[in-house]
């Protein structure tokens, strides 16, 4: 699990879109802090602190002490929004955590071992059919992974979640028993390509003529004559 880190906000009178895009042009990203019992509360943040925050990895995952006007509070992301051109956070949403409060996280799966895995050094592929699993986790204890070890796997094989230790504390969510996690695919064989097939004049040889009732060979029919050119009248004469 990674530390807790500090972040600070500014509670914010106004709300509504004309409110939202005015405070985003001073440099200012919207956002609200929910839950825990308390009623909601709008504040706004650094426009370049949040944006590394985002883009360092493990946000949705990470516990925030959060500063609102000297008052803190331990909050987590649960949802964030990005501009779709710019790529700029627009809005953020806080769970306040209380303690002994759990919460439902999506937690990533990490492989191990791929350099020793039998099936992929003979050739197969790793074909991961889930890059995280949804669990139900402490608030103070939230895993930044789970390990799926694949050194003992040959091609054809899979990892299911039943191979995969959970770390104390941590219940899945899906009702769905030993789901799959991934599995090693087969190397893909390349068809190969038909030989060119030879004219058709080439390779299918002319017909014998079929030979007729007494058993003789039938002559080819005679080639149709052809006809004298006309001739020219005499010169002078009509």
């Amino acid at each position: 699990m990674a530390g807790t880190k500090s972040l600070t906000a500014t509670a914010r009178e106004s709300t509504g879109k004309g409110a939202a895009r005015s405070m985003r042009r001073k440099g200012r990203i919207p956002g609200v802090i929910y839950g825990g019992g308390d009623a909601a509360a709008p504040i706004s943040l650094d426009d370049r602190e949040l944006n590394k925050l985002i883009y360092a990895g493990h946000f949705l995952t990470t516990i925030f002490e959060l500063d609102v006007g000297g008052a803190k509070q331990r909050v987590i992301p649960r949802d964030y929004q990005l501009d779709p051109i710019k790529d700029r956070p627009l809005h953020l949403d806080f769970l306040r955590l209380k303690p002994g409060a759990s919460l439902r996280v999506e937690v990533p799966v990490h492989f191990i071992n791929q350099d020793i895995c039998p099936g992929l050094k003979k050739g197969g592929s790793l074909n991961i059919v889930r890059h995280a699993i949804a669990m139900r986790v402490p608030a103070d204890a939230i895993p930044e992974a789970v390990v799926a070890d694949l050194a003992s796997l040959q091609i054809n094989d899979s990892v299911h979640i039943d191979a995969i230790p959970l770390p104390e504390g941590c219940k899945l969510t899906q009702r769905e028993r030993d789901f799959t996690i991934a599995t090693i695919a087969p190397p893909l064989v390349a068809a190969e390509e038909p030989a060119a097939a030879a004219p058709a004049a080439a390779a299918v040889p002319a017909a014998a003529p079929a030979p007729d009732a007494k058993g003789k060979a039938a002559e080819p029919p005679a080639a149709a004559p052809v006809a004298a050119p006309a001739k020219a009248p005499p010169k002078g004469k009509k």
